[in-house]
């Protein structure tokens, strides 16, 4: 097993060439694998995380204790399998790695679906106070544009043809503005709509998590 073990982490080695190992050169030599499996577990992550493992530490010649991981690791997702904790991986938009025994997941699964709906609502609010901020910025920069050409336009020197383009490029910045400051209120009614969603959802679930 462990030589199977070796073999797929000399793969995973290949395959993850440049990314960062998951593990230090000190923890490979402390070997402590069934602390390893536990903390693994206990985050969420699929036993796969092994062959990863595999691959930080072949460069230093030290191969994984199967065994030992496995246990460490079942126990882990004790601690990870519970419903608080699915309500908070949710609401935090931390995937779920389908790690839960059908009998933990039966609870599981509904808490961090519910926690899915939290960080929904609340990306919901980001997007929309940022579509709000973004059209905010863009009508303050065509107001400076437009009191710009308002003064080129009331200089003096100007030719007939100038003083034509100045006031065509006036009016296509009026309606430029016009047309975002109809987008900065659509944004800020979807904002208005996302907060209020979120309060319905925060609501809703306060009776089943508490605060948060």
């Amino acid at each position: 097993m462990r030589t199977v073990l070796l073999s797929i982490g000399l793969i995973v080695a290949t395959t993850l060439l440049g990314s960062c190992a998951t593990m230090s050169a000190e923890e490979c030599v402390a070997g402590d694998w069934s602390g390893k499996g536990f903390s693994d577990g206990a985050a969420g992550y699929a036993q796969s995380r092994l062959g990863e493992h595999a691959a930080a530490c072949t460069k230093h010649g030290i191969t994984p204790d199967d065994d030992a991981y496995r246990a460490g690791w079942a126990q882990g997702v004790l601690r990870y399998c519970t419903p608080p904790n699915g309500f908070a991986q949710g609401r935090n938009g931390s995937a779920y790695n389908g790690v839960c025994p059908a009998n933990l997941e039966d609870d599981f699964l509904p808490a961090y679906q519910d926690g899915q709906l939290v960080y929904a609502s609340e990306q919901a609010i980001s997007n929309a106070r940022s579509s709000v901020d973004s059209l905010g910025g863009r009508l303050e920069e065509l107001d400076d544009k437009l009191a710009s050409k308002q003064r080129e336009l009331r200089g003096e020197g100007l030719t007939d043809e100038q003083r034509d383009q100045l006031r065509n490029r006036i009016q296509e910045i009026r309606r430029e503005r016009e047309d975002t400051e109809r987008n900065w209120r659509r944004a800020q009614r979807d904002l208005d709509d996302a907060e209020r969603n979120a309060r319905d959802v925060r609501y809703r679930l306060q009776r089943h998590y508490g605060a948060w």
